[in-house]
């Protein structure tokens, strides 16, 4: 049993018409609420990052799921757990990495929560704007699905730090590579949208059951490249005769397509284990 997918199921009316659990982030109105934790121990090691980069991670992840519900950032509250052996210095350098990714996003910090604690771990919800908010649901038969950029760099890199190595600054895995503008421009063109924080196979089966609908894969994709967490790539279906002018603003951000499969009758899930508790 998925213990994850249970509890949140708790929060969920069974027969109420304003749903607004079961998408990357709740729009309310004109309003999008995104919220996610980053923990020491559970989503990182403290050997792995610095302070800065833990702290721009933790934001990065967060925005993304504004991003793909194309909802424009424009606040966030912070909840921070801190451990009492972290000195001004430390103090400083977490702060920075906020600061440096609100700043790059046109992101106000508003207030938030710190604590004392054994470890150090991140909560952070943003609050973004949007006047046409795109969903998981939307996918119809015969669209076409799209992910971006490519797929295993995070897996591998993570199991090279879990086996004590060291991976580059430039890795996805230590500095996601949000795609805001592509999006952004794409929006007109699409049906439904999710970034692939899980695993591409995970984030599917996610998509199957928002819409009723499986899938037809093109070609067989490996599994390093489907089951690779923390991506941040963006996974999107649109109508076959877009596929062009989608392609062509791809071209214009300098964006990687890989169009994979097709939304066809059915269901779908995937073959793998859940990471999730």
């Amino acid at each position: 049993m998925n213990k994850e997918d249970f509890f949140i199921k708790q929060f969920i009316p069974s027969k109420h018409k304003n749903n607004f659990i079961g998408d990357d982030a709740a729009v309310i109105g004109e309003d999008v609420y995104s919220m996610d934790a980053f923990f020491e121990n559970v989503h990182f090691k403290r050997k792995w990052f610095s302070l800065k980069q833990i702290a721009k991670k933790a934001m990065l992840v967060n925005i993304s799921d504004a991003i793909v519900m194309n909802a424009i950032p424009k606040y966030a509250l912070l909840s921070v757990a801190i451990p009492k052996t972290y000195s001004k210095k430390d103090l400083k350098e977490l702060a920075s990495g906020f600061k440096v990714v609100a700043k790059e996003y046109g992101i106000t910090i508003i207030g938030g929560d710190t604590i004392v604690n054994e470890k150090l771990d991140i909560s952070i919800t943003i609050i973004s704007k949007t006047k046409n908010a795109i969903y998981r649901t939307g996918t119809k038969k015969n669209d076409l699905l799209c992910y971006t950029g490519s797929l295993g760099e995070c897996k591998r890199d993570l199991e090279i730090l879990l086996n004590g190595g060291s991976v580059s600054s430039k890795s996805k895995f230590i500095k996601p590579k949000l795609k805001a503008a592509f999006f952004y421009d794409i929006v007109p063109y699409i049906h439904s949208a999710l970034d692939i924080s899980d695993g591409l196979v995970f984030e599917l089966e996610r998509l199957s059951k928002a819409n009723k609908l499986g899938f037809e894969f093109f070609n067989e994709l490996n599994e390093e490249t489907i089951t690779s967490g923390e991506e941040y790539e963006i996974l999107f279906s649109f109508k076959e005769k877009n596929k062009k002018i989608i392609e062509k603003i791809a071209k214009k951000h300098k964006v990687e397509l890989n169009i994979f499969a097709k939304a066809v009758k059915g269901s779908y899930k995937s073959p793998f284990a859940n990471h999730h508790f």
